[in-house]
This record gives C-alpha cells, structure tokens and sequence, in this order.
C-alpha cells in the first residue's frame, strides 16, 4: 500500500500529465496511421498518444481501486484466530479488535477470512494491474522504436552529451530507452507466472510458494523502473518523455508517400452509397489504386478515368456529394475524430487526476 501510494502511484501522475500536454500540443497533427505495417487512415500524433494514455488511465484507475482494497491479517496459524479467542485477547481489546488496530498501523484492512496466508486475490489482481500497465509503457515503448526508423524518422528519442548512440556505429542514434521500456514488460509479465503458480496452496498453508512470494515485488520495481525512465530529467529539470521529439516535416513526408491512394475505404463506401451497382472494393482495389499510382492521380481522378468507360459508374461518381468529392482530393482532412476523440481522453484523464486524493 505504502509503495503504491508513495512511489508507484505520483509516478504515473507525472507520465499522465506528460501526456496530457503532449497530446494537447499535437491533438491535430496529422499523421499516417499503421495497420500490419502498412500506411492505413489519417490519424493525428495526438490521437495515438491519447490510445496510449486512455489505457494508463484504465490501469491507474484499476491500480488505485486495487491498492486500496489490499487485505491483511493477524489471525493465527490457521487462521480461526484460535490464541486470540482462546486467551480473552478479543475481549480485552472491545470494539476494536486487535486484528484490526494492527493492520490500521499499515494501512490495511482485515481479510474476510484467511488461512496460514492471506487470500490471494487481492494482491495478485493488484499485481496483474501492475504488469498490464507495464505493458501499455511497452506498447509506447514498440510504437516510438519503429516511428524512430531511419526511413521513418517521426519521432526522435532525446540525447544527452555524450550518450552513445552505438557502441561501434558512431553515426547511430539508438532507441535504447524505448527497447529497454519494452524489455522490461517481457521481465514482469514473465515474472506475472510466478504469481499465478501461487494461487494454489495445500490445506492452510504449506511452504511451496514462500520462497516464490519473495520475488512478488520485482513486479512493481519494473514498473516504476519504467515510470522512472519516463520521468528521468536532464540537467535543465526537463524529463525524458516530456522532450520527445516529433518532426513534422517527416510526417508530412510519410504522409505524402500513400497520400494519393489511403482514401480508397471512404471512396468505395461513397460509391457504393452513391448506387454502382458493382463490386467497388474490387474496382478501386484491382483498378484504381493501380491507375493512381501509376499516373500519379488521386484517386477520385483514378476512378473518374475508369467511368469514362463505363456508365454505371459515371452515373454514380455523378451521384456522390460535391463536399465528399473535395474531401477525397484532400486526404490530410480526412481524419474523422482523431483530433476530438485525443482531448477528451486528455480531458478524461485531466479530469480524474484533479479528483485523486
């Protein structure tokens, strides 16, 4: 609880925060979104880092809830309270049992009942929130890895004097943050199995597991090793995460690169709500898209060359609005609510951390 409460739990309000300006900042950035590793839709940076933070969130929610419900117990070797009842210790200690008043001193509440050992439940379930939030740390971790590819180069990961990059490459600006941010996930989840095998124990109590509880905290360490990576500050006081670089001019340029054919979804739905009566997946899959990108069209143009020859299409290009027609020639546009979906994550998140304790 103490752990949680004076360590693990401002971290995550620091990284929170972070994020919230971060995603503020780039809430209308327009950026290539990925699927399989290949350009998808628009989205914004805004709109990615806020995936991130919605799942901090849930995981903060979820770890507060948890700490707070963690149990303990004073209740003899079997857990019946058997010296406690037996030697008149209850009644000498009235409406407060001595249970109780010991486990208020840590900041813990009586188990319902308990063997040898504590239930379970609680600390485990309180665990694998913990190796869950490692792993949305690991999944910004993966994301900013591969967005700091030298043919990518969307994000840069802040360097400081004489960090190096490579041992032997000196040209090489590694993402050694970022790979360890993950690594550190595959330690924990990894150590996660040894609460699970836990679970089990004989009768009231035997000895299996107590060796293996002892390595229960390594699962907390990683995480807040996370956290403090993110949190790590320069000599100016400003942290690592918070210094994230973006470069615009490379997402424009990745941008650029699948601009004239990523509207083929909104195209072949509009044609289809327009009346073609054909399969126009099919066309804008196995005609359009290799007509604009071999004449360098948009994709509309694409279409509009193929409707030439072809009267139920012209018919129903001539259908589809004048206002989805501009849409399809302005593909940076056609971000649906990424922009609007980041704040209010940004603000659902602001929102719980001005109402925390």
């Amino acid at each position: 609880v103490q752990a949680h409460k004076l360590v693990v739990s401002p971290a995550m309000v620091q990284v929170m925060e972070i994020f919230i300006e971060l995603i503020t900042k780039f809430a209308g950035t327009v950026q290539i979104g990925r699927t399989h590793g290949q350009h998808a839709l628009p989205i914004t940076v805004g709109f990615w880092l806020a995936t991130i933070l919605s799942r901090l969130l849930y995981n903060t929610k979820k770890m507060d809830e948890l700490a707070a419900a963690l149990v303990g117990k004073i209740s003899g070797a079997v857990g019946a309270y058997n010296a406690q009842a037996g030697l008149g210790i209850l009644q000498k200690c009235g409406q407060t049992p001595f249970e109780e008043r010991v486990l208020i001193k840590v900041g813990l509440k009586p188990a319902p009942i308990s063997t040898q050992i504590l239930p379970p439940e609680s600390l485990a379930y309180y665990l694998f929130s913990c190796t869950m939030q490692s792993a949305v740390i690991a999944q910004l971790g993966r994301d900013c890895r591969h967005l700091m590819r030298t043919e990518i180069a969307e994000i840069g990961e802040p360097f400081e004097e004489g960090q190096v990059g490579s041992s032997t490459m000196a040209h090489k600006r590694n993402p050694i943050n970022f790979e360890n941010l993950e690594g550190m996930f595959i330690r924990t989840k990894n150590e996660f199995g040894k609460v699970l095998d836990t679970l089990v124990s004989e009768h009231q109590r035997d000895l299996v597991a107590s060796s293996v509880y002892r390595d229960f905290p390594i699962i907390v360490v990683n995480l807040v090793q996370q956290l403090s990576t993110l949190l790590r500050k320069n000599d100016k006081g400003a942290t690592f995460l918070s210094r994230l670089s973006v470069d615009e001019a490379n997402l424009r340029r990745n941008f650029k690169m699948s601009a004239n054919v990523i509207l083929a979804e909104p195209l072949y739905i509009a044609l289809q709500m327009a009346g073609y009566k054909g399969d126009a997946h099919k066309l804008i899959n196995e005609k359009a898209v290799s007509l604009a990108k071999n004449a360098n069209l948009k994709l509309i143009d694409a279409v509009k060359h193929l409707a030439d020859n072809d009267a139920d299409l012209w018919e129903a290009v001539r259908n589809i609005p004048e206002e989805v027609i501009t849409l399809m020639r302005e593909p940076e546009n056609y971000i649906g609510l990424a922009k609007e979906k980041a704040m209010e994550v940004a603000s659902s998140a602001g929102s719980y951390l001005s109402h925390r304790e």
